[in-house]
């Protein structure tokens, strides 16, 4: 609990057994209220791992993909009525230490939403990302900021946190299942009018670290100038693309009924979303 809100941490886990224990050891747990872990069918032992810490867990029955796990993962935040919601990757490429200050800025009712940047202090590149991320990161980041007109000093970081409210109104049905998912949900929330802040984050690239590979960052860079292009499009009003309807339907809270997790529930009353997949 922070400043009277309950807050969430959010871990979408896709064989991450090998670093869940060290980050799940990081987080604060003094201010942290729930905490909940999405496994995308893992071939290892993420699962039992998590069920070992005594994680709220949620195990996929198939892949759904990274956007499809967040969409599980802030769903059933927000059935656990969560307050703030922090999204941490299992894979301690980010510290959980910053847990407390990103919460914290959410709490203070400055800022809708956090991203806790590796650009910020030039973290990145010490940190070990590849050059030719770096590069790829900064030439999209100002084509977006061109674009969207605000000023980030990047769009895609996986840490990041959200109040309540962005997470209940945003359409986030209607975003991608894949990695995508992470910039079409920023791109909504200054589509809604809501207020986005950054904070300096050091990062660590290192071989139990997810990481996508060349090809499928072509393809994100790629999903990324499409959105950057229908936001604009969308402002100047022509056309309308998907992401940006405002509908009741494409909102998290029908998949987050469906979930049908409360914050007491034990861990043997862990759901399996065979039944429940989002649209």
């Amino acid at each position: 609990m922070l400043d009277e809100k309950r807050i969430a941490v959010v871990m979408p886990a896709y064989n991450a057994a090998a670093t869940l224990r060290q980050t799940f050891s990081e987080i604060p747990h003094g201010i942290v209220d729930d905490i909940i872990l999405t496994d995308d069918a893992s071939a290892d032992a993420t699962v039992a791992l998590a069920a070992e810490l005594g994680i709220h867990t949620i195990r996929h029955d198939r892949n759904r993909g990274y956007g499809g796990n967040q969409k599980t993962c802030y769903a059933a935040a927000l059935a656990r009525g969560a307050d703030i919601v922090v999204m941490l990757h299992p894979d301690y490429q980010y510290t959980p230490r910053l847990i407390t200050a990103m919460a914290a800025m959410l709490t203070s009712g400055q800022f809708d939403a956090v991203l806790a940047s590796r650009i910020l202090g030039r973290g990145a590149l010490k940190g070990g990302m590849p050059v030719y991320k770096y590069i790829a990161n900064r030439g999209l980041t100002l084509v977006e900021n061109l674009l969207l007109g605000i000023k980030l000093s990047e769009y895609h970081t996986g840490y990041r946190g959200f109040t309540r409210e962005v997470l209940e109104r945003l359409p986030l049905l209607a975003c991608s299942d894949d990695f995508v998912f992470d910039n079409q949900m920023i791109v909504q929330a200054l589509q809604f009018g809501f207020r986005i802040g950054e904070i300096s984050c050091p990062t660590k690239y290192f071989p139990e670290a997810s990481s996508i590979g060349f090809g499928r960052s072509v393809t994100y860079g790629l999903g990324v100038l499409r959105t950057a292009v229908a936001f604009r499009l969308h402002r100047m009003g022509f056309g309308s693309a998907g992401i940006f309807e405002d509908s009741a339907g494409l909102r998290l809270a029908g998949f987050s009924q469906a979930l049908d997790v409360r914050p007491d529930e034990s861990e043997e009353d862990r759901q399996e979303l065979s039944d429940h997949e989002p649209p």
